[in-house]
């Protein structure tokens, strides 16, 4: 599928990409993941600037993720998206570190495992 754009700047929807096997850690599991879908990062950066962008001075990734998955539904018209809620630690750390002015906006906590 070629990207959606969406209403938001720089929101592109691709279809997603889902490894073949699983890697042993969360983190091998998310490298997977990420390298076969990169669009899910630039998507939630997106989301980010966007929110910030109306005056909002917290974000939460958890909502970001769920905002995102509604926006592939109603892209790809109910096209399964699976978004591991383990990764959404590895994607804030990855905004962050692309963004570090956005450090201040998201709570980020110690990893429990690797």
């Amino acid at each position: 599928m070629e990207g959606v754009q969406g209403e938001i700047p720089g929101l592109v929807i691709h279809t997603v990409r889902q490894p073949e096997g699983q890697p042993s850690s969360i983190q091998a599991q998310f490298e997977t993941f990420h390298q076969l879908n990169p669009w899910v990062l630039r998507a939630l950066e997106a989301l980010t600037a966007d929110y910030l962008k109306r005056g909002a001075r917290r974000i939460g990734i958890g909502m970001l993720f769920e905002v995102l998955r509604w926006h592939y539904v109603t892209a790809t018209e109910g096209d399964d998206f699976r978004l591991n809620n383990n990764f959404r630690s590895r994607y804030v750390r990855l905004v962050i570190e692309r963004h570090p002015e956005w450090e201040s906006a998201f709570e980020v906590r110690s990893l429990r495992t690797d």
